[in-house]
């Protein structure tokens, strides 16, 4: 498998092996779904889970929030089976609220912040103030943002605090069932915001930064047991090897910040 070599270079894979030694159970597939923000390390996280315990993870993706075919809320209106989801945790807190998820078994995994990017190749506009990120936003001919949380955000609480949504309005879109990075790459769109985590893997995409402070929000994005999860001891070990010490800089490397820091 690709990633061992690497995990053993970090001197990980030890740690990961003793972590599970303990936790051997007969093998299981655990189903999970998980929002975009995780998705990277996620993928490179499972393949070293499964190696390690002998689980196979059955894996689904879809945004936090809102109503596409593939978002999280929609697949459970749908009644789709999983015993773990990982999402933000406003997202997570109304799946809760409905009585779709065991009620105490929030774990928070990582937290992220919105990022800027622009096709490469292109001017990198200037974001480092918030009135540069107005200027900026304002002077865009056209904005690409998230349908989930990071762009639930900007559409009702940035660009209102910045005095622009009703011009945003004209020049900025939503975008559903695809990552913002991929609608930039296109030429589609001028500028992308999204978590950080979802931009940075775009090789045709120029990464401008983090909004400023004083307009930034930062997310935990977080797991919970799914109510009636019929593999609930498999899902508890990925979500303990997800906030392994052992993992941090894999989780890092994606762009997140690890909650357990």
């Amino acid at each position: 498998m690709k990633l061992l070599p690497l995990f053993t270079r970090r001197g990980l894979l030890a740690s990961a092996l003793l972590l599970f030694a303990a936790l051997a159970t007969q093998a299981a597939e655990v189903r999970v779904v998980t929002s975009g923000a995780f998705t990277e390390a996620y993928k490179k996280l499972v393949p070293i889970f499964e190696a390690a315990s002998g689980h196979k993870v059955i894996s689904a993706f879809g945004a936090s929030i809102g109503n596409a075919p593939d978002s999280i809320p929609s697949r459970f209106a749908r009644g789709e089976k999983f015993d773990l989801v990982i999402l933000s945790e406003g997202g997570l807190e109304a799946l809760m609220k409905d009585g779709k998820l065991v009620p105490g078994s929030r774990v928070d995994l990582a937290r992220s912040q919105i990022g800027v990017a622009v096709r490469k190749g292109t001017p990198k506009p200037d974001i480092s103030t918030v009135e540069a990120l107005k200027q900026t936003l304002l002077n865009a001919k056209s904005v690409a943002y998230s349908a989930s949380a990071s762009g639930t955000y900007l559409s009702t609480e940035m660009f209102p605090k910045l005095g622009i949504a009703e011009q945003m309005q004209k020049t900025a879109r939503k975008i559903y069932s695809e990552r913002v990075g991929a609608v930039v790459a296109r030429g589609d769109a001028e500028l992308g915001f999204q978590q950080v985590s979802e931009l940075i893997y775009f090789k045709e995409l120029d990464f401008v930064g983090t909004l400023p402070d004083a307009v930034q929000q930062t997310i935990f994005f977080s797991s919970a047991l799914v109510q009636g999860a019929a593999e609930q001891d498999a899902a508890r070990q990925l979500v303990r090897f997800f906030t392994s010490p052992a993992v941090a800089d894999i989780v890092r490397s994606t762009g997140l910040d690890p909650a357990s820091k």
